[in-house]
């Protein structure tokens, strides 16, 4: 029997998971289900990988199918004996600022945090209900999204709002926590020489946040109270007058909720393109309009830079991660030209490659690519608190050893 760790990542409109094995942290499976709510596409590699292909229905409903469709697949695994589960949960608030062991109160604090991540949260923590219902008295620990933030100065994280409110825990939170833990783990292997220096991350997927490190902690992001502020996103909009906010629902008649909807659904690239979200698909368009959104995209990001290299007094490297992060040279060559002020030097065919350096020998800022993990952080924190523990008494268990 192989002691296993279950990672959960219940993201917008997707779910990825992650097996590893207790202790060694050695990589079983990993995989995700995009495209929830239409047409779900599921994806899955690793040693252990079987376990997943020999699921039968494909889940396509919801999130809640989702979850249920992997824990059936899991429920078959022999081989596998289940020992906890860690999950991803986007919204901290004030109180959580290291992963802590689940239990009742604490699944209760964090209800209360739905409004501040609407998209996120209920993902979050329905999965881990969803786990608690199968296999009862598992451990289970939620690792923030949030936290790694926490280590911000306080002008860094309070808002120009009267002092009562910042005491009630209105801050500036920052988001993409467990992805930026992952880089600053990463970066003495990949830079030694800048390391610890002034880095900039950015975590460019259908959300998008930019994170200024030194030493290897987070100095500044530009995601604020909730998940909607910073860059331009997918479908969100970023940051925006807070006037805008005021004209839509006094001069425009707009409910609250609409307004919402507009900011978190369908602004950003949909908005901006009117054709999609997805960046291979507007590059792949001749409407002028995909090519504005695009530059848009790479507009704010530009911008938004220089307000990190602002808060850090300088830069000393650029890292890529996530979707587009990763997988778009056209969008990183965009948003490093224009940051050549600053000393960044792309080399074009590193850049198509789109591993390891891209920057050219001699740039005065190096610039890397670093695939996204979001489920090691979780794996490593959910096996350090819950070290020791034995398999899963009962049934619906992988297997009770």
């Amino acid at each position: 029997m192989i002691p296993t760790l279950l990672v959960l990542n219940a993201g917008s409109s997707s779910l990825k998971f992650a097996l590893y094995e207790a202790g060694s942290l050695r990589s079983l499976c990993r995989g995700g289900v995009s495209g929830i709510g239409g047409d779900a596409r599921v994806t899955v590699a690793g040693p252990e990988a079987r376990v997943i292909e020999a699921a039968p229905a494909k889940p396509h409903a919801d999130h809640e199918a989702a979850v249920g469709w992997l824990i059936a697949a899991l429920s078959r695994a022999p081989r596998l004996s289940l020992r906890a589960a860690g999950h991803r949960v986007v919204h901290g608030g004030p109180d959580f600022a290291a992963p802590i062991r689940l239990d009742g109160a604490v699944l209760a604090a964090l209800d209360r945090l739905t409004p501040l991540a609407p998209a996120h949260q209920p993902h979050n923590l329905g999965a881990i209900r969803a786990v608690a219902r199968a296999w009862p008295g598992l451990p289970q620990i939620a690792c923030f999204d949030t936290a790694f933030h926490r280590t911000q100065d306080r002008l860094a994280q309070i808002l120009p709002i009267p002092h009562a409110l910042t005491e009630e825990g209105i801050l500036r939170y920052g988001f993409h926590g467990l992805s930026y833990e992952h880089v600053a783990a990463s970066l003495p292997r990949i830079d030694a020489e800048r390391a610890d220096g002034r880095v900039i991350v950015a975590h460019l997927g259908h959300g998008a946040s930019l994170c200024a490190l030194k030493d290897r902690r987070s100095v500044a992001t530009t995601m604020g109270f909730t998940a909607l502020d910073g860059l331009m996103m997918g479908t969100r909009s970023g940051a925006v007058d807070p006037g805008l906010v005021l004209h839509l629902i006094r001069e425009r008649g707009l409910a609250p909720d609409a307004v919402a909807d507009l900011l978190n659904a369908r602004s950003g690239l949909l908005g901006v393109s009117g054709i999609s979200d997805d960046v291979r698909v507007l590059q792949a368009s001749d409407d002028p309009r995909a090519e504005e959104a695009l530059a848009l995209f790479a507009y704010r990001a530009v911008r938004e830079a220089g307000s990190l290299m602002a808060a850090l007094g300088g830069l000393d490297a650029l890292v890529f991660t996530a979707g587009i992060g990763e997988n778009a040279p056209a969008i990183r060559a965009a948003i490093c030209d224009g940051l050549a002020w600053a000393g960044i030097a792309l080399d074009g065919a590193r850049n198509a490659a789109g591993k390891g350096r891209i920057s050219r020998d001699g740039s005065g800022v190096a610039v890397h690519v670093v695939p996204a993990d979001e489920e090691g952080p979780i794996a490593r924190a959910t096996d350090r608190l819950v070290a020791g523990s034995g398999p899963v008494p009962g049934p619906g268990c992988f297997s009770t050893g």
